[in-house]
């Protein structure tokens, strides 16, 4: 596995131990179809929450969030509707929600987790 997968793997372990400890409860990761990926579906409540997740060991080259632009926002849409239309009949859920997550720092384990819980699309 490449290192870039790897720290991306990390960060996303990361992420999901935060959303636990924030009471979230993941329901899928790295849910793949044609369109792309989810990095993490999780509820909260009645909330289904569409995670992204972006890792850096620096800010060299920006800011993690600031990865997440209009073209990956508008992919999210897709692929929760995807996401929503494979699992129908298992999942239900009150509101749709976006969030994302950033992991900053050279070691995974021990960087900083910043989250935007209710990310806007638009």
């Amino acid at each position: 596995m490449a290192a870039k997968d790897e720290l991306g793997r990390a960060g996303e372990d990361r992420a999901v131990r935060h959303l636990q400890d924030l009471g979230y409860t993941v329901l899928d990761r790295n849910w793949r179809c044609r369109a792309g990926e989810i990095d993490i579906v999780a509820s909260l409540g009645s909330d289904l929450v569409v995670v992204e997740v972006k890792t850096r060991r620096s800010e060299d080259f920006g800011h993690p969030l600031a990865a997440i632009n209009a073209v990956k926002r508008a992919r999210l849409w897709r692929l929760a509707m995807a996401w929503i239309a494979e699992h129908r009949t298992s999942v239900s859920y009150g509101r749709l929600r976006f969030a994302a997550i950033g992991v900053l720092g050279p070691e995974p384990a021990t960087a900083r987790v910043e989250m935007l819980p209710d990310l806007e699309l638009r």
